[in-house]
């Protein structure tokens, strides 16, 4: 994992307790920035909230500056924004407000931020998140995007930034803890033969592809497990969601798709795995809550009690494993595939799969047009080597644009 030393990592964590670490929180209302705010309410003593930032959800931000009072809330319009400063003067509030992405990059980026969680949903949060390396900051990457993206662009502004970087994924966040913390060196040298990414297989892992053609929106949101966004939750019923972390896992532990193994494990008990040469296997375990791994990136290398649930070894019953289908789940195969073409391929898949995702949601296609609609765009889309976020940018439109022109007769077709 392309990051500072373990030592100078070490240093800076003894450093932190003598202050409050500043946090800014990229995404405060949805499902991770508030598990977020309520692990830091936990440790006051260790962490004070700098700026949270949110979308269009004014009146949610508006309670969470009145309980964190934050130096700056950023709302994505103009008009949001306008909508919360005022309501924050009337309340006596001096949060500062602010809008835009531009915004965003700065609260990130500010010189006093220690820490920043990066939660934003989506293609949305490429900017802030690149900020945040660059200004050499500690990140919480809770967006895959970032990665699924701009994963060359992002590791190599980490590097040049010196930031520390921490994944929240759980399932990375998982490898993370189980494998060596040597840079520079291969998995191989490390003793290293395999990552495996524990998936739960979502609502329906044992739907046949009947039964997946009549999925409809409420059946898709409705996950065994986890407590997530309606995107993010539906990118589980697809699988998706596991193939963005096949692409993750593939720049943060520097992996090739071949040492990345998905096993379906509908338990979420064990939330990934490492296989070493010598045939041990190091696994996290943990009941199924972001809060474990939020807690472990705020205090790295130390930890701290996160309020999540003690895991009863005598009480949670057998676990089970089995290998995942790729003709019920082909999104899990496509996001493969796109990390075997490489350069812009995965953000193809991305935005493809946001649109699609999107159009799902407002009732627009079926579920298994998601798929389809990716691979679509994958089929027909040019891919070249990855150069500069401004050719990314063009690269997201125009993948967008395609996807919604392929939809649209799809739906004329339905």
């Amino acid at each position: 994992m392309a990051s500072v030393k373990s030592d100078d990592l070490h240093q800076a964590a003894q450093s932190m307790q003598i202050k409050q670490q500043n946090v800014t929180i990229l995404g405060a209302t949805g499902t991770i920035g508030l598990q977020t705010l309520d692990v830091i309410a936990r440790h006051p003593e260790r962490f004070s909230v700098f700026a949270l930032t949110a979308n269009s959800k004014v009146e949610n931000l508006f309670d969470l500056c009145v309980k964190y009072t934050p130096r700056f809330a950023v709302m994505l319009l103009e008009s949001a924004a306008d909508e919360l400063s005022a309501r924050l003067k009337a309340a006596g509030l001096d949060t500062q407000v602010l809008f835009g992405e531009e915004a965003l990059v700065e609260v990130a980026a500010h010189p006093e931020v220690d820490t920043v969680m990066a939660a934003i949903v989506g293609a949305a949060g490429l900017h802030s998140a690149m900020a945040a390396a660059r200004a050499g900051k500690r990140i919480l990457l809770a967006n895959k995007e970032t990665l699924v993206m701009a994963g060359s662009l992002f590791m190599q502004a980490v590097a040049e930034g010196r930031a520390t970087l921490l994944p929240i994924d759980s399932e990375h966040n998982a490898i993370f803890q189980v494998m060596p913390q040597t840079q520079g060196r291969l998995l191989a040298d490390m003793g290293v033969s395999r990552i495996l990414l524990t998936a739960s297989g979502g609502p329906f892992r044992n739907a046949t592809l009947e039964e997946l053609n009549l999925v409809t929106r409420a059946q898709a949101l409705n996950h065994p497990n986890w407590v997530m966004g309606p995107k993010i939750t539906i990118d589980s019923a697809t699988m998706m969601n596991k193939g963005l972390e096949v692409i993750e896992a593939h720049w943060l532990f520097d992996a090739s798709s071949a040492q990345i193994e998905v096993v379906v494990h509908p338990q979420s008990v064990i939330h990934s795995m490492v296989e070493y040469h010598d045939g041990s296997v190091l696994a996290q375990l943990g009941n199924p809550d972001m809060r474990t791994p939020i807690a472990y990136g705020l205090a790295y290398p130390d930890r701290l009690e996160s309020g999540v649930s003690r895991l009863d070894f005598l009480k949670m019953g057998p676990l089970d494993f089995s290998a995942p289908d790729y003709v019920r789940f082909p999104c899990l195969r496509l996001a493969y595939e796109a990390l075997d073409k490489g350069g812009t391929a995965p953000a193809v898949l991305n935005a493809a799969n946001e649109v699609a995702v999107e159009a799902f949601l407002a009732n627009e296609i079926r579920f298994m047009d998601i798929p389809a609609v990716i691979e679509a765009v994958l089929a027909t889309s040019n891919i070249n080597a990855v150069i500069s976020i401004e050719q990314l940018v063009s690269v997201d439109a125009s993948a967008r644009k395609q996807a919604k022109s392929i939809m649209s007769v799809l739906k004329g077709a339905h």
